[in-house]
């Protein structure tokens, strides 16, 4: 499996092989097992997707690094691809962590899809 290398990459992708729905129940899925109140609509854009998902991890850093944490950790994002990114800016670092956990989701939803 060849993961995309950009959000609209990843898009594209899912809805091609018809898969956009199952990554939002797939995200809605993780967040309620960590415990966080973020509940995509199944027909939300991709678009506002990008920006709330953008937006939910930039407050977790910000105000509960605890709860960011543990949603690192039920999703499965790779410590090392975390740890390999820049924090300096804490904006893009969690630009870059919400795509990481797209991936991650997206992974998982295709490796059901094909096994």
């Amino acid at each position: 499996m060849q993961l995309p290398n950009t959000f609209e990459s990843l898009i594209e992708e899912a809805n091609q092989l018809d898969l956009y729905r199952k990554l939002i129940l797939q995200l809605n899925k993780d967040f309620l097992l960590a415990n966080i109140d973020l509940d995509f609509h199944e027909e939300v854009l991709p678009s506002s997707l990008k920006l709330i998902l953008h937006d939910t991890v930039y407050k977790l850093i910000q105000e509960k690094f605890t709860e960011y944490l543990n949603l690192l950790y039920i999703i499965d994002v790779p410590e090392k691809q975390v740890k390999a990114l820049d924090g300096d800016d804490v904006f893009k670092l969690s630009e870059e962590v919400s795509f990481l956990i797209l991936k991650r989701e997206w992974q998982k939803v295709w490796f059901k899809k094909h096994y």
